[in-house]
């Protein structure tokens, strides 16, 4: 009897701490700060875009860092399939989501859609299947303001450490269309191997010495940019951009630039740090590896307000689609095109088969 105790008793202990592994989680679960503290902010939801998280506004930026440092952390090159992340940056409906869903159409393997819709939005009308379920961990934005900056990067982020596999980045608003196929796209953004012997650009478009460049410089101060960005260093472009892995990886991680442009602007009429964080970033990082033009047409003709041309239903037709298609030098195609008003829904559907995607 006393020979076998041991062993007895070693039964006993293991039963009893099984017991406990088993009743554990039931009695005492993790708490929830606990468990966000661990795993990091969530990266898509359940389509109510709301979650300002802790941080709040631009500049308690703790919960968008932890979120950062996971992108950067998990940041490689993107596998033999790759795909496009396709990032929607909105305050209002996403009137165009059912043309998006027919240009989606039997690519499902090859896109990824992410939604950052401001928390004061309220979205009417429901998200089409690839876009349920894809919204941000999202904070307020406003118009030439670092906080359309900051909502970029969070969602280039969000893109980064949802999915190995994407490659490219497209960053939207709910007023952009594909005037292209999908198929036509990803052709362009991933030529066969052979056809190129480089690393893939960015296309963002980068220009220098446009008019008000000298305001929209000191819009913060005489001072404020320097030392890091001297005024011949300072860009413009469109705040709409399609980004290479690599470079979203840069754009997450980057902290000197971001600490200059989100300071607050003395004169807000010539302060669009929208328009200047990206190109001025990657003209300054990797002047080769951007294309400096971008993939989206915009129309600045007769532009009120600071915004460009938005197109009606009665202007939508198969020879406005051919011109939003062409470049000025006809060097290049733009895939997708802005600025157009809700009504245009329809006739573009009707439409999207024969002119649109039939490239």
């Amino acid at each position: 009897m006393t020979s076998s105790s041991p062993m007895v008793l070693t039964v006993l202990l293991f039963a009893s701490l099984t017991g406990l592994l088993v009743l554990a989680p039931r009695s005492s679960p993790l708490p929830p700060a606990k468990e966000e503290e661990v795993a990091g902010p969530v990266v898509v939801g359940d389509g109510k875009g709301g979650g300002g998280g802790r941080g709040g506004g631009v500049g308690g930026e703790d919960d968008d860092l932890a979120l950062f440092r996971r992108a950067t952390l998990d940041a490689g090159e993107s596998p033999a399939a790759p795909k496009v992340a396709f990032l929607f940056l909105t305050n209002s409906d996403l009137t165009f989501a059912p043309l998006w869903e027919r240009f989606f159409e039997g690519h499902g393997d090859r896109i990824n859609v992410y939604v950052h819709a401001d928390p004061a939005a309220r979205l009417r009308l429901p998200p089409t299947r690839s876009f349920r379920g894809r919204f941000v961990a999202a904070k307020p934005t406003k118009r030439a303001d670092a906080t359309l900056i900051a909502a970029a990067r969070r969602l280039l982020a969000a893109a980064l450490v949802d999915d190995a596999a994407n490659a490219y980045f497209a960053l939207l608003s709910q007023h952009c269309v594909p005037v292209h196929s999908f198929r036509r796209l990803y052709a362009a953004l991933f030529p066969p191997k052979e056809a190129h012997h480089h690393r893939l650009p960015s296309y963002i478009e980068v220009l220098a010495g446009e008019p008000q460049m000298a305001s929209r410089y000191v819009a913060r101060g005489e001072d404020a940019m320097l030392p890091e960005v001297p005024f011949d260093r300072f860009r413009v472009g469109s705040q709409f951009f399609t980004l290479a892995r690599r470079h979203a990886v840069l754009v997450v991680g980057e902290r000197r630039l971001w600490r200059k442009f989100r300071q607050p602007c003395l004169s807000p009429n010539s302060c669009y740090p929208e328009e200047h964080y990206f190109p001025t970033l990657l003209d300054m990082a990797d002047p080769a590896g951007v294309a400096r033009y971008t993939l989206t047409h915009v129309n600045w003709t007769g532009s009120v307000h600071g915004h460009p041309h938005t197109y009606t239903a009665a202007e939508v037709s198969a020879e406005l689609v051919a011109d939003l298609r062409r470049s000025k030098n006809n060097t290049y195609d733009y895939m997708f095109a802005r600025k157009f008003s809700p009504d245009c829904l329809g006739p573009l559907m009707d439409i999207a088969d024969t002119v649109l995607f039939n490239d």
